[in-house]
């Protein structure tokens, strides 16, 4: 089955050392996104990357392989989306959040024999 409909996506990058309370920020905004029901959330690991000090973070480089970029992708529609932005204003400290208008097509198995 195939459902195409219009959806909000919710990047947020930042570093893999960022912590809420002792864990990785990103498995809070993942736990957080499931709790408030949004559709879902991946992780992605950049091997390469810089922000907003400039420094440059990469896995090629044993003495700079830290902190490497984290983007964390969540798509919903668009009000479910935007009444999740409180969430991050609490956890986010350090980093950038995009919101971009896409055109979502899900793709789910027929239950017909």
């Amino acid at each position: 089955m195939k459902e195409e409909h219009p959806a909000l996506r919710l990047s947020v990058f930042i570093g893999e050392d960022d912590t809420w309370h002792h864990k990785p920020l990103y498995h809070e905004i993942v736990r957080r996104a499931r709790e408030a029901g949004l559709a879902g959330a991946t992780v992605l690991r950049g091997s390469e990357g810089y922000g907003a000090h400039s420094t440059v973070h990469t896995q090629r480089l044993l003495d700079l392989a830290d902190d490497l970029p984290i983007i964390v992708i969540i798509v919903d529609a668009a009000d479910r989306v935007r009444a999740f932005l409180p969430q991050l204003d609490e956890l986010v400290a350090e980093g950038t959040v995009l919101l971009e208008e896409v055109h979502a097509i899900r793709y789910t198995r027929s239950h017909q024999s």
